[in-house]
């Protein structure tokens, strides 16, 4: 008997604390619920919507290390039907090119689908759903941005959430393809970053081009400088010799055809100033070792430069 009361206090203990858990995750869904109308509701209006995709895809472009004003530009929408003829987001690509992004997108039978119970209606829904992704990716694919010079042959249309695009596969398997087929890339925050970071490596690789292309034009004036300066010092030195071996011819000369005649002169009496005149004439410099004009061929293991022009 004992033992069965035991037992039953155990039963009652367990029960308790399963009915405990069961209202906390009761409560927990109901604030989840909440919370997801307040977004849904939040995100029913077009204007709210095209911020919110435009502040991810913003967020996205910054985490790839793309900056707003630098390599992209982005243009403000309010509406979602914004016919402007404004890309979102263009992103100025190396070389000239030009990727667009679009980050408007519907989303109203998308809300209706995940607000209902029934699951007959919630497809149905869905299904209408994917009609209004394949007519907004009609109407963009007809604003021609991709046709423009120097753009890829498609246009990004960006959407926020992987579940507007995996229900409407879900539903169309062939989504993508059709997209494809007039020129727009449906991506998701996932294969999104993929896409951005590709282009961030792009852009770093240019950068990395570009400094190797400055460092050779520096190398090159560098080296047509630095030839300019051995030539002048070869002339220096040259002169320098010519002058010295001058100087020898004209030591001998003088002491011969000036000297001699003067010393004579004043043992003659002709006053004078001796004492300067029997001063010795300095030693001519040694000559100067003339610089060897060094082949720059590249076979000492420098890599070659081009000289450029300033």
């Amino acid at each position: 008997r004992a033992q069965a009361q035991d037992a039953s206090e155990k039963r009652v203990a367990s029960e308790t604390q399963l009915i405990g858990t069961i209202d906390e995750m009761r409560k927990a869904s109901t604030s989840f619920f909440d919370e997801t109308k307040k977004i849904a509701g939040a995100l029913a209006s077009s204007q709210t919507r095209g911020k919110f995709g435009e502040a991810q895809l913003q967020l996205l472009l910054e985490q790839a290390g793309l900056r707003e004003g630098h390599e992209f530009q982005a243009q403000r929408s309010t509406t979602d039907a914004d016919s402007s003829g404004i890309p979102d987001v263009t992103v100025a690509m190396p070389g000239g090119s030009k990727l667009f992004i679009d980050s408007k997108f519907p989303f109203d039978r998308f809300l209706e689908a995940f607000a209902t119970e029934d699951q007959d209606l919630r497809d149905e829904l869905l299904a209408a759903h994917t009609k209004d992704l394949l007519k907004h990716v009609d109407a963009l694919a007809k604003r021609g941005y991709h046709k423009s010079q120097g753009s890829p042959d498609f246009v990004v249309l960006f959407l926020p959430f992987e579940t507007l695009l995996a229900e409407s596969l879900r539903i169309d398997p062939l989504l993508l393809e059709k997209s494809f087929k007039v020129g727009v890339t449906l991506a998701t925050p996932t294969s999104m970053m993929a896409l951005l970071r590709t282009v961030g490596h792009i852009f770093t690789r240019n950068q990395l081009a570009e400094n190797a292309d400055d460092i050779t034009k520096v190398a090159g004036t560098f080296l047509k400088n630095l030839t300019l300066l051995h030539t002048k010092i070869v002339a220096v030195g040259k002169a320098i010799n010519s002058t010295s071996k001058a100087y020898e011819d004209l030591v001998p000369t003088a002491e011969k055809t000036v000297l001699a005649p003067a010393r004579r002169i004043h043992k003659l009496g002709v006053t004078g100033d001796k004492d300067k005149l029997a001063i010795e004439y300095p030693e001519a410099p040694a000559s100067v070792r003339e610089l060897q004009n060094a082949e720059l061929d590249g076979d000492d293991g420098y890599i070659d430069v081009e000289v450029v022009e300033e």
